[in-house]
């Protein structure tokens, strides 16, 4: 099964959360801080403003730095994806 979003949501996958400090404490799935960057699995079109649609500004691939609790989180075929508004996405990471 596949997930489309629709207008100006994006589906993304977040990665993985840090699970040791810079100091090499390992810390547990309840103290590791929730993962802000995420990869982009699908986009929708865009919205229409003023009858012009206007697309969303990240692709399929992209690295993205989102809001720390934003979107909805789904299960889809064992896996977990978070979607949200572009407006949600801070920065695409390069």
């Amino acid at each position: 099964m596949t997930i489309k979003p629709l207008t100006d949501r994006v589906v993304v996958q977040m990665l993985k959360a840090e699970e040791t400090t810079k100091g090499g404490i390992i810390l547990t799935s309840a103290a590791q801080e929730k993962p802000q960057i995420a990869k982009v699995i699908a986009v929708g079109p865009g919205k229409v403003e003023d009858g012009t649609l206007i697309p969303v500004g990240v692709k399929v691939g992209d690295q993205v730095l989102m809001s720390k609790y934003s979107g909805t989180e789904v299960k889809v075929d064992g896996e977990e994806y978070t979607i949200l508004r572009a407006d949600d996405i801070l920065a695409v990471v390069e």
